[in-house]
């Protein structure tokens, strides 16, 4: 295995200081680790001795460091591809021409009101993308299985930088990136906002991680760990993937994010169509926090973040910037004493109380907004968090009308999944729990 230093990582004290993953957090390396780290960086692959396997690991597991993928023993026809498709003939033509080439495909029609000809399975009725895919699984022998939906388009090499990664035997899942095609109003949106996109840098995948989750629109797995977790839970018609994901994670093994993969997908060609999906996302949190309480927030929240919403709640706006400002102080003091010089230090400060204050609004727009229409207070906050969608939007170059359109549709849809299931887990943020550096 080779690896690289994550593109938001940080070295100091000689590279014997480390800083970064996801979440953020300070490590120091003797001077051997950081010889070692040296000779790694440099292109070396890491070595069978025992130390180098268990410091890779660490640096793994943080995020610091990314496997870069070479080829090996996995290769394409150690994968049999699997894809699950309901009333969709053209998109499933367009992806069987151009994908199979050495693996073995499974085509899984689920209830289609026409039946589909080259199917190799069958449900009378829709049973869902979760039952499609567990029966599509049945009959797979090889290693690993690839899950594609009908309505992606695989860059041809998409499998090259994702199979080898199965090298590492901790490896039990490898997610490519997702992009929308830029095809209308709704797909020059998702190719900057998609749902299904987790973005350019690579990541180890957990619910405290920047990729929390992966979609299941394209993603690869290593059988004998799938069938060990009971496969995809049928019982979800939306959020199944997030569900596998945080199982598999749960039961030991590493999920990976490699973005140098690419596989398209076809966006939804109207705007109602779009927010129906958004909103069908969000009915999925209430039966998620139900599975896993610990791992699913609107939010997650320092006490100075907490305290900042809730002095702008009670009609405080610049008392509502004391909690940041002492946080901030607090957070630059903590990381100079680590050793980490000023600039990086003063650097990871303004980017955390940027992200969270992000966080915050978008957590405002996409589940709270509701409850905030009922004082003036609230909408007040509503519409600073609005704002902040607008600059958003401004900087990135897409609609704010459908960005706003967005987070309305997926928090009516939370809403609405709490009803039915009477919980409002979904609504609560979750306090964050700080991790202690290590020395290695």
């Amino acid at each position: 295995m080779r690896v690289l230093l994550d593109s938001r990582g940080r070295r100091f004290a000689d590279g014997r200081g480390l800083l970064g993953g996801s979440p953020p957090r300070l490590m120091r390396l003797g001077a051997s680790g950081a010889r070692v780290l040296d000779s790694w960086l440099a292109g070396h692959g890491v070595s069978d001795d025992p130390a180098h396997t268990v410091l890779a690991r660490r640096l793994l597991d943080a995020g610091i460091v990314h496997p870069t993928p070479e080829p090996n023993r996995f290769a394409r026809h150690s994968v049999t591809i699997v894809i699950p498709v309901r009333d969709n003939a053209a998109g499933l033509a367009r992806l069987t021409s151009t994908t199979v080439g050495d693996c073995r495909c499974v085509i899984v029609d689920d209830g289609s009101r026409i039946p589909l000809p080259d199917a190799t399975a069958r449900h009378r009725v829709s049973r869902g993308p979760a039952a499609a895919r567990n029966t599509g699984v049945h009959g797979v022998e090889t290693a690993l299985v690839a899950f594609l939906d009908s309505d992606t388009i695989p860059a041809p090499d998409w499998l090259d930088t994702v199979v080898p990664l199965f090298e590492d035997p901790a490896v039990a899942a490898v997610a490519p990136r997702v992009r929308s095609l830029p095809d209308g109003p709704i797909g020059r949106y998702e190719s900057r906002r998609s749902a299904l996109d987790m973005g350019e840098r690579p990541a180890t995948v957990r619910p405290d991680s920047h990729v929390r989750y992966v979609p299941s629109a394209a993603l690869v797995v290593r059988v004998d760990a799938l069938r060990a977790v009971g496969g995809f839970d049928e019982r979800l018609r939306f959020g199944e993937d997030v569900d596998l994901v945080w199982r598999l994670v749960a039961a030991g093994h590493t999920v990976r994010y490699q973005p140098d993969s690419i596989v398209h997908h076809e966006p939804r060609a109207s705007l109602i169509p779009f927010l129906r999906q958004r909103f069908d996302y969000g009915t999925s949190a209430a039966p998620l926090s139900a599975r896993h309480p610990e791992m699913l927030a609107p939010a997650i929240l320092t006490p100075a973040t907490l305290a900042q919403f809730g002095l702008a709640m009670c009609g405080f706006p610049a008392a509502a910037l004391a909690p940041s400002l002492v946080s901030a102080a607090m957070a630059l003091r903590t990381l100079r004493r680590g050793g980490v010089p000023m600039p990086i230090a003063a650097e990871l400060v303004a980017t955390g109380q940027l992200t969270l204050a992000r966080q915050l609004a978008a957590a405002t727009r996409r589940t709270w907004w509701p409850l905030l229409l009922w004082s003036p207070r609230g909408r007040t906050v509503l519409r600073i968090a609005c704002a902040v969608a607008a600059l958003e939007s401004a900087a990135e170059g897409t609609d704010p009308a459908l960005r706003l359109a967005d987070d309305a549709a997926y928090a009516l849809g939370v809403w609405a999944g709490c009803a039915r299931t009477g919980t409002w887990r979904p609504m609560l943020p979750r306090m964050a729990r700080f991790t202690r550096r290590s020395r290695r």
